[in-house]
């Protein structure tokens, strides 16, 4: 038998840039351009059920206790008057959770936004927010950030007004170009507002040998599984080429890359539009940034943002951290970005124990 919670209708507000419409035409171009843009890899239930199956299978967080302590960490440095808690790119919600499970004694009025292009991971989110709070504070929100310049607006719709919200942006920058992503988040908050975030590092003290390190936990069956399942979704026959990982250096980062190289002719239509590959043209899938203290303090204050919480797990290979709006910051202040920078390093290091 199904649960009450099987049976009870879900409101779900939709954003413009998930109108069918928007989606079609940004996935022609991504096509015709060479590569994918990451919520097409889950934007169906079926992307979701595979994207669940290889996060419970190699995820850090799913099975190394001491990544789960991180968050644990996170979260009670965020405890406080929030009266609501956004989830960035929720996925299935196992991190929201938690944090509600720690802001939600204090607020009995607390929010929960669960937010993701999938609206099947909305509902997941949805289904194990309901075991903290009443439905009717729980409002899922599909909509890609990336594309969404009034995400602001949106939230303030849903939310009661002037609400001091908890945002948690969890396995999200790794897949996303930072000076994209970066200033939506700045523009997103406001005072009184908290960042959660967490970012995969490259553990030890070489940078190259530690990304080389954590490749398998994406050069794997599941991985494959996941990302081939997309493309066989729009018409791509898992015969027609081969997935090749690899890493690849961006600016000062190191970032792990997966891409379909074909190995025969294919051609896609899409809706009326024909999309083709000669052989030997690559399509670029997936790509995963690798972040070291220094990197990832230099992104976050180049957009005015800096790190006042960090944990950092014992293997090194992920870091939850709360990120607060710098006090003085100016996008023409090249100086007082790399100043930053260096500082916010240096805490990471602290809480690292280098």
């Amino acid at each position: 038998m199904g649960s009450l919670l099987d049976s009870t209708p879900a409101k779900v507000t939709v954003h413009p840039s998930q109108f069918p419409g928007a989606v079609r035409r940004q996935l022609v171009a991504a096509l015709r351009a060479g590569n994918v843009p990451p919520k097409f890899l889950y934007d169906s239930v079926r992307q979701t059920q595979k994207w669940l199956e290889l996060h419970q299978a190699h995820s850090p967080s799913r099975i190394n206790a001491d990544v789960t302590r991180i968050y644990d960490a996170a979260f009670e440095d965020a405890l406080g008057q929030a009266v609501a808690l956004v989830g960035l790119g929720c996925g299935g919600g196992q991190k929201d959770t938690r944090c509600l499970a720690k802001l939600q004694p204090s607020n009995p009025e607390l929010h929960y936004v669960p937010c993701d292009v999938s609206q099947a991971m909305t509902l997941v989110a949805r289904e194990a927010a309901a075991e903290l709070l009443p439905l009717g504070q729980v409002h899922p929100l599909v909509c890609d950030l990336a594309e969404a310049d009034d995400l602001g607006q949106a939230l303030d719709d849903l939310l009661p007004g002037e609400a001091k919200r908890v945002f948690t942006f969890f396995g999200m920058i790794p897949n996303l170009e930072p000076d994209v992503i970066l200033p939506k988040l700045r523009a997103l908050l406001r005072d009184g507002d908290q960042l959660l975030f967490s970012a995969n590092l490259a553990p030890g003290p070489d940078y190259r040998a530690g990304v080389e390190r954590v490749l398998p936990q994406y050069d794997n069956a599941e991985t494959c599984n996941w990302l081939l399942s997309f493309l066989t979704g729009i018409g791509v026959s898992d015969t027609a080429g081969e997935l090749v990982f690899g890493i690849e250096p961006v600016d000062e980062s190191l970032r792990i890359s997966a891409d379909f190289k074909f190995t025969q002719p294919q051609a896609i239509e899409l809706e009326g539009e024909r999309v083709a590959f000669d052989a030997g043209q690559t399509l670029r899938l997936f790509f995963s940034y690798r972040h070291t203290a220094e990197t990832l303090a230099k992104r976050l204050a180049k957009h005015g943002l800096q790190v006042v919480f960090s944990e950092i797990a014992e293997s090194g290979e992920e870091g939850a951290f709360r990120v607060a709006l710098s006090d003085k910051w100016s996008p023409c202040s090249s100086r007082r970005t790399s100043s930053m920078a260096s500082a916010s390093a240096n805490q990471i290091r602290n809480r690292w124990g280098e």
